[in-house]
């Protein structure tokens, strides 16, 4: 929807001036909300009046105040409204930020044609009420998508529950997916429902379902054919009216053949597999997802309001070996780091690093010996600072390798040539190169 207004004639007015200052931005952005789920529930605005904002609000829907500026900045308003502040010079960070806004109330951020693809499969499944097989790698959102299955379902009113196989010894999981009978086991002091009877008329998210023991695996089985679940103590089963959406990051095929998961089970869940792939295969999720969570984490005056060109050039570029968590973990830090600053910078993002002893690299020629000498005696004092050292000193190390060769140390670290200018640029300012070294 992007009619911002109570009245018809005043919606008129209001999309005119909305359609004539911000066509372009409109234009790129609105083709790539794949669905009506999307669209229906956004109200695009020019200075939306707060008065008429909180209504929109009040009513379900997201409002989005949208203004030109110099100075662009993202801001959560309140409760469903945003204000976004763009610059029409930059078009993809403002296409990016307009998508991040609109997915408030955690609805799924996508950019990237893989990505919005997905979603409108997802949104043709949820109209059914066949089991649903996630699988990818581990942070890359999969309970994000089952929520999304179950909010476009019939449904949507009833229960989410979600609960890890992984988490829990083999007896108490029993108990706790399938309920137990008053004086079932030790300490069942009183009886207790269980999940999938609390999850009844509603979806269950069953996450690493690949660790979910055998036996267990023929109880599920069970209730999926069947529909109904025997509590532990009791006689008698008891029917649910359940969906179950399992997920995993494990190749279940390759689980099965190996004896640790049921064939049966897997024929049974994997009615339609959704498989969503590493962060770094859908590089135009980045973005997106860096302003919704800047939007998440920043939500308060004094705080960054926008990301800057180079910073999201760094982001890009890096190859997120920890998926969608590893990117809140770094835009987390860079709001620690950039303290007032209006926006992320370059030199405030800083990747995790893999917990890994490093040797005292060899300093290539471009590093001055004064420089050298501060970088290994500066004793870091945070944990930002830790893993700023451990990447300067990866990198450090792969450049004396390569002989000083940016090209070679870029193809080794997996990243690209802009990236590690951008790197050695912040290591330059943190007195680890010497002017000019290494660049």
């Amino acid at each position: 929807m992007m009619e911002p207004a109570t009245s018809p004639a005043g919606a008129q007015r209001a999309t005119a001036a909305t359609a004539g200052a911000h066509d372009a931005l409109i234009g790129m952005t609105v083709p790539m909300m794949c669905g009506a789920w999307q669209r229906e529930r956004i109200v695009l605005g020019d200075r939306l009046a707060p008065a008429m904002a909180a209504g929109i609000a009040r009513s379900g829907k997201i409002a989005i105040a949208l203004e030109q500026a110099p100075a662009p900045t993202l801001a959560l308003r309140a409760a469903g409204q945003v204000t976004l502040a763009y610059d029409p010079a930059s078009p993809a960070e403002a296409r990016a930020a307009l998508l991040a806004a609109s997915a408030q109330g955690g609805w799924p951020v996508a950019g990237d044609p893989q990505s919005l693809a997905l979603l409108t499969l997802a949104e043709r499944i949820s109209a059914s009420d066949i089991p649903v097989l996630l699988e990818g790698p581990t942070g890359t959102g999969k309970e994000v998508l089952a929520q999304f299955v179950h909010r476009l379902s019939a449904r949507h009113q009833g229960a989410f529950v979600a609960v890890n196989c992984a988490a829990m010894p083999e007896a108490m999981l029993e108990a706790l997916l399938f309920g137990h009978k008053k004086g079932a086991f030790t300490g069942a002091a009183e009886a207790g429902e269980g999940l999938f009877r609390a999850a009844d008329g509603g979806t269950l998210l069953l996450d690493e379902i690949g660790e979910l023991p055998l036996p267990l695996q023929a109880k599920l089985l069970r209730a999926l054919q069947e529909g109904e679940v025997l509590p532990l103590g009791a006689t008698k089963p008891l029917k649910v009216d359940v969906r179950v959406v399992a997920a995993t990051n494990r190749e279940l095929a390759a689980e099965a053949s190996a004896g640790r998961f049921r064939e049966d089970l897997l024929y049974r869940l994997n009615v339609f597999p959704l498989r969503l792939s590493a962060l770094r295969d859908r590089p135009g999720d980045i973005a997106p997802l860096a302003f919704a969570m800047l939007l998440r984490h920043a939500a308060a005056p004094g705080r960054p309001g926008w990301i800057a060109r180079e910073a999201l050039a760094l982001l890009e570029g890096h190859a997120w070996p920890g998926n969608v968590r590893e990117l809140e973990n770094v835009i987390r830090r860079a709001i620690l780091l950039a303290g007032g600053a209006q926006a992320l910078a370059a030199e405030h993002i800083v990747f995790d690093t893999a917990v890994r002893a490093v040797s005292e690299p060899a300093m290539p020629a471009a590093v001055s010996p004064g420089a050298a000498t501060l970088a290994r005696a500066a004793a870091p004092r945070s944990l930002s600072d830790v893993a700023f050292a451990s990447e300067a000193r990866a990198i450090l190390e792969t450049l004396a390798s390569h002989g000083g060769n940016r090209a070679a140390t870029a193809r080794t670290l997996g990243i690209s040539e802009r990236t590690l200018r951008y790197r050695l640029a912040s290591m330059r300012g943190a007195g680890m190169l010497a002017a000019g070294g290494a660049a």
